[in-house]
């Protein structure tokens, strides 16, 4: 009933409670209130109370052992927190030098969506669409397509693939969700990204406001390409990779699926499904295509699609293809003042049946609402559960962003990366992989103890959003008898890995922490040189 928990954008919310004696404590409570306290007259006096009323008369015993909290433990500040809105991270452009990223996820499935609109799938620790790091382009992800069929303009409801400028362009990333709203003339869009939190399914819903004097007609082209395996076999052998998955439409359904054949016995099946679905007047029958050649014509890249730019229908062909991809088209007609909205959901299961299952149900239009709303009260409640304030998420999320896409902010000088020699393998003797990206921290004073306790939230953080990075904390300080800033530091991990965490088999990402006098120097460059970020203690916070 605070401020702070009202959903972005609304000044009330509705609390719905399904037990009877909540109703009727909530009647007793205001009976009480509006009568004098007849409630609690009557209460005391039932013979049962009276009998027993001397209990409610007894003090406090005064020799108590008392607990004190230690001092990073003590919050001053949670009741200011409490009546702060929550921090939006908007973007009034989809440019910048690095992209800027946004991750979603309930514990299994996982979204990243770029401000430009780009970003990636994936479920536990198989990708669902394809994806590279690429900050020039930044042109890997799950697309919309917007054509006038009758203007033959085209845009995007992001920035990507299309690179059209927009009149107006605004992102809003929250902790539930990401949204993308441009102004083309007179058609306002708006992409709003969720993943939900029932079922291990993603939605990107566009709502299209006609605010022209006309009706339009408006072509919406998704656009993904599909991958259902590890990420780092399909960037090893990509055109290999892609032999393997089939593709097929329910007709019933109005469904595409996918799934990866097998190569032996053992190999676990996954199948993938995309669904369209129209709020407003559908003008046309659902299309379909799940062959990238023939969607994007010859020569051609995701940018200029000759079945969209060109306005040539889908093949509506499926079965076993040598580049797969969803693709769904759906025409929506918008009268002039009116708004058209279509939900585009991505969702994956073990077995078909289990996939058509999670299509048919989500085949209905509140199926969004539902998926949105419950997709905040987990924010909520995972946040609770972590520690972390709505500002201190978003911090994370921003520092995350430099582990996925690589910025020059907070990486070493050249002279430094000039120096280091060798490859991942020297890291090999700590444990270290070098699969994942780092994140190095320094620290040489326990009284800067407070950015490590911040990167060890934010592991955590980022462990619930099923992406993968290794911290590695480095204790700088020279080495003494008692040794007692590495057992703080030691003590400290352990007690947030004795954290439960539902669903933590499959994900990776570990905290190391290391002793620079036990470590050659050519392994400590090496850390600073393959390190996303590093950062040092004495700098204060994050």
């Amino acid at each position: 009933y605070t401020p702070s928990r009202v959903p972005e954008g609304d000044t009330v919310a509705i609390v719905r409670a399904y037990m009877a004696h909540h109703q009727g404590m909530t009647l007793v409570a205001l009976d009480d209130a509006l009568l004098g306290g007849a409630m609690r007259t009557r209460f005391h006096a039932e013979p049962i109370i009276q009998a027993t009323e001397l209990l409610l008369q007894e003090r406090t015993p005064r020799d108590v052992a008392v607990g004190r909290p230690r001092a990073e433990e003590v919050k001053a500040d949670a009741n200011v927190l409490e009546i702060t809105p929550p921090t939006i991270r908007r973007f009034q452009s989809p440019h910048d030098l690095i992209p800027r990223s946004h991750l979603l996820s309930n514990g299994r499935y996982t979204v990243m969506i770029t401000a430009a609109g780009s970003g990636f799938s994936r479920w536990r620790d198989l990708a669902v669409t394809r994806w590279r790091e690429d900050v020039n382009f930044d042109s890997w992800g799950t697309y919309i397509f917007l054509r006038d069929v009758h203007s033959a303009k085209v845009w995007s409801a992001g920035y990507q693939p299309s690179s059209i400028e927009a009149d107006s362009y605004e992102v809003e990333f929250s902790e539930d969700r990401a949204e993308i709203v441009r102004h083309d003339g007179t058609i306002r869009t708006t992409l709003e990204v969720a993943v939900s939190f029932e079922d291990d399914a993603e939605v990107r819903r566009v709502s299209l406001s006609n605010l022209g004097h006309r009706t339009r007609e408006i072509e919406l082209t998704s656009y993904a390409e599909i991958v259902l395996a590890p990420d780092a076999a399909d960037a090893a052998h990509p055109a290999f990779s892609k032999m393997f998955v089939q593709t097929e439409f329910d007709a019933d359904e109005g469904a595409l699926l996918a799934t990866r054949r097998p190569r032996a016995a053992t190999d676990a099946q996954l199948w993938a499904a995309h669904l369209a679905v129209v709020e407003g007047e559908s003008a046309d029958d659902v299309q379909f295509e799940t062959d990238r050649a023939r969607f994007l014509g010859r020569g051609r890249a995701t940018r200029t699609p000759i079945s969209v730019i060109d306005g040539q229908p889908l093949s509506n062909t499926a079965g076993t293809v040598l580049d797969p991809i969803f693709s769904l088209r759906r025409r929506v007609r918008i009268p002039a003042g009116a708004t058209a909205r279509v939900a585009f959901w991505t969702m994956v299961a073990p077995t078909r049946s289990q996939a058509l299952d999670l299509v048919d149900k989500h085949h209905d239009s509140n199926a969004f609402e539902r998926a949105v709303t419950l997709a905040w009260t987990q924010a909520q409640v995972q946040l609770h559960h972590l520690g972390v304030g709505p500002d201190e998420a978003h911090l994370f999320q921003r520092l995350a962003n430099r582990a996925l896409y690589s910025d020059p902010t907070l990486r070493p000088s050249p002279d430094v990366l000039k120096r280091s020699e060798g490859g991942p393998s020297k890291l090999w003797a700590n444990g270290i992989s070098g699969d994942l990206p780092i994140v190095l921290v320094r620290i040489d004073e326990a009284e800067d103890l407070e950015i490590v306790r911040e990167l060890v939230r934010a592991h955590e953080y980022w462990r619930m959003k099923r992406f993968d990075v290794d911290l590695v904390i480095m204790n700088e300080r020279p080495p003494s008898y008692d040794q007692d800033l590495q057992s703080t530091l030691e003590a400290l991990v352990r007690a947030n890995q004795a954290r439960p965490y539902s669903d933590k088999e499959g994900a990776g990402g570990n905290v190391f922490v290391l002793r620079a006098d036990l470590v050659s120097g050519g392994v400590r460059s090496l850390l600073q040189t393959v390190a996303r970020a590093g950062l040092l203690s004495r700098r204060g916070t994050l």
